[in-house]
């Protein structure tokens, strides 16, 4: 029985994992390669739930006062009214925030941010040749992606304890673009 192995042949090197962000290679979905990093909000109740719970709230708290109504305790009502009102504020309050979320997406040639804080949505465009990442005070600040005279802040939705993990993704990313090894190669 004779075995034959080739000295030539070395399994491919690992290429680095990233956990924070998604990378998609060369050839699918959107044509080439690139990586996504959406950091979201950790919301309990998404929109439409909440307005199901705050429906839900009131038709419980009107029928309770009605039936007071009828027995003759006027003043329950308004206070019902003030109730609902008051917990509407604050549920519309968390609802407008609920969806706020950063996405950082490299492609091609252009680095993408783009931060949705409510209704505001600020996006920002980069050349990844330019770009700087570094943190804003210290490892557990929010990260600063700089260059071409724009500045942006992300990592408001990453624990503290893991912006530093998302600053090195974003380099190495930056880093890959910059050596080509990234690219596709032309067909």
């Amino acid at each position: 029985m004779s075995t034959s192995s080739s000295a030539a042949w070395q399994p491919p090197a690992p290429r680095a994992e990233f956990r924070i962000g998604h990378e998609s290679p060369a050839g699918s979905g959107s044509g080439g390669w690139s990586i996504d990093w959406l950091l979201k909000r950790n919301c309990s109740l998404a929109p439409r739930q909440l307005l199901a719970f705050y429906l839900s709230l009131c038709v419980l708290s009107l029928g309770i006062a009605a039936m007071f109504w009828v027995q003759g305790a006027r003043m329950v009502m308004p206070f019902a009214w003030i109730e609902l009102v008051g917990v509407g504020a604050a549920l519309w309050v968390y609802a407008r925030h609920a969806t706020d979320s950063e996405s950082i997406v490299l492609r091609d040639d252009r680095l993408t941010v783009e931060v949705a804080n409510g209704p505001q949505v600020e996006r920002v465009e980069f050349q990844p040749a330019w770009v700087r990442v570094e943190p804003e005070r210290d490892e557990q600040s929010l990260i600063e992606l700089s260059g071409q005279g724009r500045r942006i802040a992300v990592g408001r939705f990453v624990r503290p304890e893991l912006r530093g993990q998302l600053a090195q993704e974003l380099r190495l990313a930056l880093r890959r673009w910059q050596q080509g090894a990234a690219r596709p190669a032309p067909v």
